[in-house]
């Protein structure tokens, strides 16, 4: 059923629901609170906890006021107040810009509040811009432990409340065919982990029942969640491992690795023995490198493409960027153009004459090395012979992008009377016939994942660790400070500037919020959000005589080159970015990283942006700005001038921020979990491994709905979350 057929649901309520990747009733269903209030405790005016969320029931004491108050530079304000007053006192509550709630609320009639309170006001206690509802009415939001979405626009948490309680009261009537009780987990598995059935756990995951049905709930859901995920996985690494590969049979680095002006590491020469190994075995490689910041991973990636090369076949590098694509298309050039191999860009800001001269370079083999973007993949890219498939920044693609791109060196013949329409879903359900000489794959991330995070992330994958950096890489000394040490920051620039080195800047936004910031609301806990643009004006303003520049994702790729190249040939001085930086650039002058509002980003992400400066012989800096003072900050600002081991700071960020959050912000390749957290759903996961594991026994029936489920999974990633 479309969601569109639910009551209160007109067209921008759909189209807003739409954006949220919300378009049946499924969907809905499977829209699941952020988190929960406890309204089962209904307090008096003089039991109230300050600083604080209370449920309150009382009986309005006076008819609604509400008054607009200009405003010097801003908006005009309203403010719309109700005196709610019960046997022990009474209470001011207070909303801004609602002016409609004047109406609302009626003299001497009696409601439920929940809010946060704040101390004395005025010379009374105010509940700021509680949710509300009359007395007798459906109890959707008191007096029971209530959810907490993050709504889609049009819809504040009241109404998505209500719209979520219409789909589960109609569930009963929706036809057989995409019901949303559907259970895809086979009664063995079910009985053997002691899990409820679906529909139990979708009507208490948005409307406990008690704590412990609410437990129960949320167990089934974080276990089918996990055990889908790693069973396609699991399923797409046994496809992989029967398909005959690329044999390489030279496997002589030498003459590579005597064009490099240093030695490889232990670590390195030990991933490319694993490498050398995988391609000689007849099967297809399908490896992970992972390794730290400025570990090296890009050399043995260069070295694997040469092997291949060396065998007659070409290798396609996929980054996410055009900025790290004409880094990387560089260094290839580079180095192999010595070894007598030509390499191509492919990107989509090329002219229409060097697009053509490239496809055609591409198609008919003159390119053994093919360096770009997800411009790799698209329809018109024909591939004489392709041997090697890299992709950088793997966190940035997807699965499904990752097959495309292996799919261009052949064509998979499909067993049987598959119904489904995508290629990955097709290969799980109806594996291929296999096919000779598919293309290695290798995969590099310099975002070091926690084993836990890994089985999912990287399921499908074999992994190796390069936990080595090179001799002469340098230490980056890292400080926390607040913005009280603005000018001794803009000091510390020049200073870096005066000695020839150069700075980045980051900011969390390009520029500022629309939002209207309330001068009636308590600034205690906000901190301003700097922006990329008015940062960089009040940069130059503070350093006229630097050269100060900016970048975004927003600006063409033309700009952003020319930005880059500027700042890599040192006539830039500072350069205000967004995290579009944070992606294997490498300047080797660059020497001091200054992040504001750190606290905005996960640790992972602050340890690659840090990364981005140490990359030549300078002693290096990385300065994070914080006015953030709550616990979780302070450790991970703490652990962050305490390590700059990037797993051990993955495994604390895992920790603090769980998986969903784990970039800082939800990135293509990462897993999108809608409710499982890796770190505290442990457990669960050691039991969803066993049982992906068992060979229990299914019916006929079970099979094909697991079967299906799994391609589901798999084509609901879009590319973007696996």
């Amino acid at each position: 059923m479309r969601v569109d057929k639910l009551q209160g649901v007109g067209a921008k309520r759909a189209h807003s629901l739409y954006a949220a990747g919300i378009s049946t009733v499924v969907d809905l269903l499977n829209y699941f609170p952020r988190d929960y209030d406890d309204r089962s405790e209904i307090k008096t005016v003089a039991e109230l906890t300050l600083d604080a969320v209370n449920t309150i029931r009382g009986v309005v004491a006076s008819d609604p006021e509400s008054a607009t108050l200009p405003r010097k530079g801003s908006p005009a304000l309203n403010i719309t107040k109700v005196l709610m007053k019960d046997r022990t006192g009474t209470l001011e509550i207070v909303w801004y810009n609602q002016p409609y709630l004047k109406k609302y609320f009626k003299k001497r009639g009696e409601y439920i509040f929940t809010g946060k309170v704040r101390g004395m006001y005025g010379g009374r206690v105010q509940m700021l811009s509680p949710e509300y509802e009359p007395c007798g009415e459906t109890e959707l939001s008191h007096a029971r432990i209530v959810p907490v979405y993050t709504p889609p626009k049009q819809f504040s948490q009241k109404t998505f409340r209500a719209l979520m309680h219409q789909a589960l009261t109609e569930a009963e009537h929706y036809s057989r065919v995409g019901h949303p009780f559907v259970d895809y987990l086979p009664a063995a598995i079910r009985e053997k982990y002691n899990l409820c059935n679906r529909e139990t756990a979708i009507r208490n995951i948005h409307f406990p029942e008690s704590d412990l049905f609410f437990l129960q709930a949320r167990r089934r859901l974080v276990f089918e969640e996990l055990f889908f995920m790693q069973s396609a996985l699991f399923q797409m690494k046994s496809v992989t491992r029967a398909q005959a590969g690329l044999l390489v049979k030279n496997l002589d680095y030498t003459p590579f690795l005597r064009e490099l002006p240093f030695s490889p590491t232990n670590a390195q020469t030990q991933v490319l023995v694993e490498i050398a190994r995988d391609m000689s075995a007849g099967e297809r490689m399908n490896r992970l490198i992972q390794g730290d910041v400025g570990s090296g991973k890009t050399m043995v990636a260069m070295a694997a493409a040469f092997l291949v090369m060396k065998s007659g076949y070409q290798v396609a590098l996929m980054v996410p960027t055009e900025v790290l694509a004409n880094q990387h298309f560089a260094e290839c050039e580079k180095y192999f153009t010595e070894l007598g191999f030509e390499t191509v860009m492919l990107t989509g800001s090329l002219g229409a004459k060097a697009r053509r001269e490239a496809l055609e370079k591409i198609s008919d083999g003159r390119a053994a090395m093919v360096v770009g973007t997800h411009a790799l993949i698209q329809d018109k890219v024909e591939y004489a012979a392709l041997g090697l498939v890299i992709t950088d920044e793997q966190h940035r693609f997807g699965v499904n992008q990752r097959w495309t791109l292996t799919q261009k060196a052949t064509t998979l013949s499909v067993n049987g009377d598959c119904s489904n329409t995508g290629d990955i879903e097709a290969i799980i359900c109806c594996p291929p016939t296999l096919a000779p000489a598919n293309p290695h794959t290798l995969v590099m991330t310099a975002t070091p994942i926690p084993r836990t995070l890994g089985l999912i992330l990287y399921g499908d994958l074999d992994i190796s660790i390069i936990n080595e950096l090179p001799p002469g890489r340098q230490t980056i000394k890292t400080y926390s400070v607040n913005s009280g040490y603005q000018q001794r920051v803009h000091a510390f620039i020049r200073k870096e500037v005066e000695q020839g080195r150069q700075a980045y800047v980051i900011c969390p936004a390009i520029e500022a919020p629309e939002e209207l910031e309330m001068d009636d609301i308590p600034q205690k806990n906000k901190t301003e959000m700097q922006n990329v643009l008015d940062y960089t004006q009040k940069l130059k303003m503070a350093l006229p005589d630097l050269k100060i520049s900016h970048l975004h994702g927003k600006m063409k790729p033309v700009e952003k080159q020319e930005i880059m190249t500027a700042f890599k040939a040192g006539e830039i001085n500072v350069l205000v970015s967004t995290t579009v930086i944070e992606v294997g650039v490498h300047v080797a002058n660059a020497t001091l990283m200054i992040i504001e509002n750190a606290d905005r980003f996960g640790l992972s992400q602050l340890h690659q942006l840090r990364g981005r400066v140490g990359r030549g012989t300078y002693e290096s800096y990385c300065i994070l700005i914080t006015d953030t003072k709550n616990d979780e900050t302070k450790a991970r600002m703490k652990a962050m001038c305490d390590t700059t081991d990037g797993f051990k700071l993955a495994e604390l960020d895992l920790k603090l921020r769980g998986a969903g959050d784990f970039f800082g912000t939800r990135q293509h390749g990462l897993p999108s979990f809608t409710i499982a957290n890796l770190y505290r759903d442990m457990d669960v996961l050691k039991d969803v491994q066993t049982a992906v594991a068992d060979d229990l026994p299914l019916s006929d029936e079970e099979s094909a709905k697991l079967k299906m489920r799994i391609a589901q999974v798999l084509s609901d990633t879009h590319g973007g979350v696996m």
